[in-house]
Formats: C-alpha cells, structure tokens, sequence
C-alpha cells in the first residue's frame, strides 16, 4: 500500500504545476458545484440529470453525479495537490466526454458552446497527469516523506 500511494503521488519538481492546479482547481470545483448542489447559478443534481438524459447520456442521475463529483471532488484535489495525478486524470477523461457529447459537433469557438473551453481543461489535466503536482503539494510532502 505504502509503495501504491508513493507511486500516485510522485510529481516533478518545481512550482510551474501550481497556477494551473489552482486556476483549473477553481473553475473544475465551481462547475462540479453547479451540476452537484446548484451553486453560482446551476441547475443541481436533478436539473444536470434531466439534461443530461435529453441528451441520451443514461442513467441521468448517474452520469450528472458522475460528471459533478469527478468536477468537483477533483477540483478540490488539485486545489490541494492531493492525489494529483489519478484526479487530473478523472478530469481529463471528464472533459473528453464532454467534448464528445456536448460540444465537438459546435466546432471550436465558446461563442457557439463549442469545445475550446472544454480543450483548455483537457490539455491543463494532461499536463497534470504527466508532471504531477509539483513542490507545494501535498502530494509532494506525502512522497517525501514515503520515501523515507
């Protein structure tokens, strides 16, 4: 176990991870909110759910609480720096899905719901998911002190 949790929380040195954890953190915590507990202005479980199955993702519930805890509970691991790759992870496969269902078909432009913003995101949690979360995480201070 010990060996496991070394391995998901290793991370490159350096503080060149910690804007984008932070800013991704943010914006994937506050969109998880939204889908999850209807917080800045969403439309919560119930409301993503309904969405989500007019739009032929099924069981609505399911994928909404799916799509809003992988956003949310994520978000807050990179805000952390906790876990960081396997949450980056998440987020990335969250975001495909969503470029694939909702936005691809819009072409690239936020203007017409398109995909760039979902892009953005992607590219951020790949990045995350290859270098890690760098020196100020948790992450880090986990490693270290694993490796002891």
């Amino acid at each position: 176990m010990k060996a496991l949790i070394s391995t998901l929380t290793a991370t490159a040195a350096g503080v060149d991870t910690l804007p984008l954890r932070l800013g991704a953190g943010v914006i994937f915590t506050a969109h998880g909110g939204q889908k999850l507990f209807g917080w800045f202005g969403g439309y919560g479980l119930e409301g993503t759910a309904g969405w989500m199955t007019s739009i032929g993702l099924e069981p609505g519930v399911l994928m909404a609480a799916m799509a809003g805890g992988a956003e949310f509970f994520g978000g807050l691991l990179l805000i952390a720096g906790l876990m960081t790759r396997p949450a980056a992870l998440m987020l990335a496969i969250t975001m495909l899905v969503a470029i694939a269902t909702v936005h691809l078909s819009n072409g690239l432009f936020m203007s017409n719901n398109g995909y760039e913003f979902g892009l953005a995101l992607l590219v951020i949690s790949i990045g995350l998911v290859f270098r890690g979360a760098g020196s100020l995480s948790v992450d880090r201070l986990l490693h270290t002190r694993l490796d002891q």
